[in-house]
């Protein structure tokens, strides 16, 4: 564990993390540094001298990352990632504890701490695609829409931008009509009216919100978060508390599962932070790969 590939998204975190300053604190903490950007052509050739993959910037670009060495089925099974999340919600890295100043993580890595990470498929749409934090249609896929829109995307300060989210979600909580949702989970029917189905790998998802506090991205199972109609005013006080920096855990309807089938009377959904659009109610099957990635933690 002594050389590293740093992968960097340079908008990402503020004038702080230039790529000058990243690789001088990696070599400090004990490591050689070999740097690559994602803006740039070629950083997904991973070469036999790395020991681990550094990822600096948010969710987003771990997915990049993630799955760039998901496609290369070699470079998966021997390269763990190492985070130094400096993105807005920075979801992944919550949910693997991963928290603190960027030296002390580097010096966490030392230890080679190694978190099994659970890799979910989906198929059905145009195209396969991974999932690593979570899938989902309802309330989540609207904001994200609405957050574009509204071009609070463009925030650039994380705090603000994460009260903006919440404000929005606030707002279509309150609004937002149910929908009718065929889910069949690990061969039994869960199929209802749903404001919010989510098929969760990490804990939390979007601007911080915590669905599946419990959960665990290496146990081999999806956290399946069915937030009904009766739950509206349930959900719509969870995103209050959390506008006033309240965390405070609601007991939603959890399912553990690895296989699940689902069909939403509508169009839209998320994977991960990215939108896809399916014809109405198309069925699309969600299956779990276990362990498919390594991620160091401290």
């Amino acid at each position: 564990m002594k050389n590293a590939l740093l992968i960097h998204n340079p908008t990402a975190g503020n004038e702080e993390h230039t790529k000058r300053s990243l690789i001088q604190l990696i070599e400090e903490g004990g490591f050689t540094c070999k740097y690559k950007s994602v803006k740039e052509d070629g950083w997904k050739q991973f070469d036999d001298k790395t020991d681990f993959i550094v990822v600096a910037g948010g969710d987003g670009t771990v997915r990049k990352v993630a799955t760039a060495l998901l496609e290369d089925k070699e470079a998966a099974a021997r390269i763990p990632i190492a985070l130094l999340p400096f993105g807005t919600a920075n979801n992944i890295s919550q949910s693997l504890n991963i928290n603190g100043e960027p030296g002390d993580i580097i010096q966490s890595w030392h230890h080679n701490n190694r978190q099994p990470f659970d890799v979910g498929v989906l198929k059905g749409a145009d195209d396969a695609h991974y999932i690593l934090e979570s899938f989902g249609y309802g309330v989540f896929p609207y904001l994200m829409g609405e957050m574009k829109k509204n071009g609070k995307d463009e925030i650039e300060d994380k705090e603000i931008k994460i009260k903006a989210a919440l404000q929005i979600l606030q707002d279509i909580a309150q609004n937002y009509e149910p929908r009718e949702c065929h889910l069949v989970i690990d061969g039994e029917d869960h199929s209802g009216v749903f404001l919010l189905a989510e098929i969760m790998n990490i804990r939390s998802i979007g601007p911080n919100l915590f669905l599946s506090p419990d959960g665990d991205p290496g146990d081999g199972l999806f956290d399946i978060i069915l937030i009904s109609k009766d739950d509206k005013k349930k959900f719509a006080e969870y995103i209050e508390n959390k506008i006033n920096d309240h965390e405070i855990t609601y007991p939603f309807t959890c399912i553990k599962a690895s296989s699940i089938q689902i069909s939403w009377d509508g169009k839209h959904v998320h994977v991960d932070d990215q939108i896809i659009k399916l014809k109405k109610n198309a069925e699309v099957d969600i299956n779990v790969k276990q362990h498919k990635l390594d991620f160091l933690i401290g």
